[in-house]
């Protein structure tokens, strides 16, 4: 066995993305790996089965340390939570000042700050790193999301640089910020993810039940969009599902999958946190809650038989699938400017200089959510990084207003014909309560200054009030508000 300090990046955890993530680096020039697991035959696998890998085995975790060059770097890769930490632990009792733990998983960036924090003091180096793309993206690209202090991603920047996707000639890494930034780029992504999901949920939902279409008309459609301003990685695995026929019963593969749809706690994170930090994210929180409703089965049951007839759906032009595209045009557009909002505030809460442009472009190859108008996005907050919203920016503005009519017809066909689309109507609800001229908000401030002396603020003069309600109902000036 090697072990010879000699491999410049280390991988513990040789599961499916583990094992992906270290042939991937392996394939790269400059890059010597050594690879360790905590039950060695799944080592002992990946080696008999990738010897042109040339990996540095460690049987025990000492033999791992061991091989690695100094400053010793090694990515962690096994599930979250108490596994994550053990590892952190066997690795800091062996690593020196200037070594770089790194935390590759989908950890929650509360988590990591915490890490870091814990582990500072022994002036080893520890980085969490969002990773988008899935199993194939760890193998063949991914887009990359470290945070950590700068000082780490001297060393680490290249070495992931060199296994990222490539969008033009730029790489899609980006040193996020310090401590959690990354995990927390990594969450708001997922988060968005699962809002563009169920938006392509919806407008599928739209053209079957209302448009009266199969799922291989449907297929055709979504290719269709996918050479246009729709294109995206989720379109384009969208159309090849709904072509999937079942082998077992000749049927559509989308007809025999049960309709209930699960997480795995980012999309929930990304809420939560949103929550926090004042930032309303209804696009994403409505895709969140979508997969609870699906997963409601004996609620879904009781109001089925309680219900003695549904509407029937409404009869619509030969455009409507025109229509379906620029609403879900629209309100995709909103669900990523929902996200953006969000990191900006996690950015200022927790002292991150996060450049948005650059999020974007990372994103625009190798994750999930990688989409043609990424690079527009990329454009708007290169031009104007302090917009007050991406539907401020001049190309989103236009694209949203051109397609406000359509989006305002799908969301009411859809409300007449009984067909669900809470992603639609809830992006259409935050774009018109941003252009609103006033908002009810005064009414519940009224409301809540009568039952609870909250205090309201009046639109002809400054300071702040309170109504004495169960009394004369006079009108008093409060300070300290």
């Amino acid at each position: 066995m090697e072990t010879s300090g000699s491999a410049n990046i280390g991988v513990v955890g040789l599961a499916v993305m583990g094992s992906n993530l270290a042939r991937n680096l392996a394939s790269r020039k400059g890059n010597s790996v050594a690879v360790h697991n905590r039950t060695y035959a799944r080592t002992e696998r990946l080696l008999s089965e990738h010897p042109e890998a040339g990996f540095i085995a460690g049987r025990s975790i000492d033999d791992f340390v061991a091989s690695l060059a100094r400053p010793r770097t090694a990515i962690i890769m096994v599930q979250a939570g108490a596994g994550t930490d053990a590892v952190i632990d066997q690795l800091a009792e062996r690593f020196e000042p200037g070594d770089i733990i790194v935390d590759g998983g989908n950890a929650n960036f509360q988590d990591t700050i915490a890490r870091e924090k814990r582990i500072a003091p022994t002036g080893i180096h520890f980085v969490g790193v969002g990773i988008s793309g899935g199993e194939e993206g760890a193998l063949k690209g991914p887009s990359i999301m470290p945070g950590g202090s700068e000082e780490s991603y001297r060393t680490l920047g290249p070495i992931l640089a060199s296994i990222a996707a490539v969008v033009g000639d730029e790489p899609c890494v980006t040193h996020v910020g310090t401590n959690g930034a990354g995990h927390f780029v990594k969450m708001i992504h997922n988060g968005i993810e699962y809002a563009d999901m169920q938006l392509i949920g919806e407008a599928y939902d739209l053209l079957r039940t209302v448009g009266g279409l199969d799922p291989r008309a449907i297929a055709d459609i979504f290719t269709e969009w996918n050479k246009g301003t729709l294109e995206s990685y989720l379109i384009e695995i969208t159309a090849d599902v709904l072509r999937h026929v079942d082998q077992a019963t000749g049927q559509p593969f989308v007809d025999v999958v049960l309709d209930r749809a699960g997480s795995k706690g980012t999309g929930v994170w990304t809420v939560q946190n949103a929550l926090d930090l004042g930032v309303p994210v209804g696009g994403i929180a409505e895709a969140v809650f979508a997969r609870a409703v699906s997963g409601k089965a004996e609620q879904r049951e009781a109001v089925r038989r309680l219900r003695t007839s549904r509407p029937e759906p409404q009869a619509v032009s030969p455009s409507f699938a025109d229509d379906v595209a620029a609403a879900l045009y629209a309100s995709k557009v909103v669900a990523y400017a929902q996200g953006f909002d969000a990191i900006t505030a996690g950015a200022e809460k927790y002292g991150w200089d996060i450049h948005k442009d650059r999020i974007a472009k990372i994103w625009r190859g190798g994750c999930i959510i990688r989409a043609r108008f990424l690079d527009r996005i990329a454009q708007a907050y290169t031009e104007n990084p302090d917009i007050a919203t991406l539907l401020e920016a001049p190309y989103f503005a236009q694209a949203v207003a051109d397609g406000q009519d359509a989006w305002r017809r799908v969301v009411a066909t859809a409300a007449l014909s009984g067909v669900p689309v809470p992603g639609f109507s809830s992006a259409l609800s935050y774009y018109d309560s941003l252009a609103a001229e006033r908002l009810p908000a005064a009414l519940v401030q009224g409301q809540r200054d009568y039952f609870g002396a909250h205090t309201y603020r009046r639109t002809d003069r400054s300071g702040t009030f309170h109504t004495l309600w169960s009394g004369d109902r006079t009108e008093v000036e409060v300070d300290g508000h």
